[in-house]
């Protein structure tokens, strides 16, 4: 029997599979992607909306995402820095904020779709737990949460932009376990509590007792609020206007951006093949006429 040599490398007998790039960084949450993402067989390439929220330091990011295999699509999107232009000029992070960036998202998706006027949803937050149901010609829009890696304890400011997404008229599935207010003892939800979070009444109270306690932090902590003469009795009603102006006009506004500078150069811009073939005759014609010139003058 000949001997045969084996051709499998030493590659071929390693076991180790390298993860997904967003899995290397701990962006994604893949276990919980796939099972957000999987559609059903049976519903022909209908998309499957998320509704995603997301903090930085600074902004809270709503948005209404659906997933292909060539990418994500956004059909929608809020974002907390735009509540100025409703009002709100202060703690554009917390959980009220994350109330009103929900809200705006749910109303600005539904005006796109044409559906704010049969599903206007809750018209004033009472802190109450509210679910859409179903008007007479179309079903609800439908998304589901999408949390990315925050831990989702009781109270989280998520759950915030959720309830802000339900009161706008969007059908989340949800539980109320997991809203400000829900005892675990109990087992109920204290609507009183809620609300109060929803028109920053914990802001209020945290301002009235740095007012008493240590007025030199309040004035640093609540600068903003100084100056923009915000009090802790006004939070409420502050909150109600933005609220209503949310309602009013939830549409994107496409801001006019200036025309860039023109930067100044620092080598030869590049000519053309007619250019530099007419910049070529030009010299030509100017040393033939110099040269003719000379001749003339030699002859005198």
């Amino acid at each position: 029997m000949a001997f045969i040599k084996a051709s499998k490398p030493r590659a071929y007998f390693k076991r180790f599979q390298v993860k997904y790039k967003r899995r290397r960084e701990g962006k994604t949450d893949y276990r919980a992607r796939i099972r957000l993402i999987n559609q059903d067989k049976n519903k022909y390439n209908t998309p499957k909306y998320r509704f995603v929220v997301r903090f930085t330091n600074k902004d809270i990011v709503a948005q209404i995402i659906s997933s292909t295999i060539s990418g994500d699509l956004v059909l929608a999107s809020a974002y907390s820095h735009e509540l100025p232009r409703y009002g709100l000029h202060v703690g554009l992070t917390n959980y009220a904020a994350s109330y009103c960036t929900g809200l705006l998202l749910a109303r600005r998706t539904l005006k796109k779709l044409e559906m704010d006027e049969e599903y206007e949803g809750n018209l004033e937050a009472t802190g109450e737990d509210f679910s859409v149901e179903p008007g007479e010609s179309r079903r609800p829009f439908r998304a589901l949460l999408d949390v990315g890696l925050v831990r989702t304890t009781t109270g989280n400011r998520v759950f915030g932009a959720l309830k802000g997404a339900l009161d706008g008229g969007i059908d989340v599935p949800h539980s109320e376990k997991r809203f400000a207010g829900f005892s675990k003892d109990s087992k109920s939800l204290d609507a009183e509590t809620h609300r109060k979070y929803i028109y920053g009444g914990h802001v209020a109270a945290y301002m009235g007792t740095l007012i008493e306690d240590e007025p030199e932090k309040y004035q640093t902590h609540f600068s903003e609020y100084i100056k923009k003469g915000i009090e802790a009795e006004g939070i409420e009603e502050l909150y109600k206007k933005v609220h209503a102006a949310i309602r009013a006009d939830p549409l994107e506004k496409k801001t006019a951006k200036p025309e860039p500078k023109q930067h100044k150069r620092f080598n030869l811009k590049k000519l053309t093949y007619e250019e530099r073939k007419n910049k070529l005759i030009e010299r030509l014609n100017t040393f033939n006429s110099a040269a003719q010139g000379d001749e003339d003058s030699d002859d005198e």
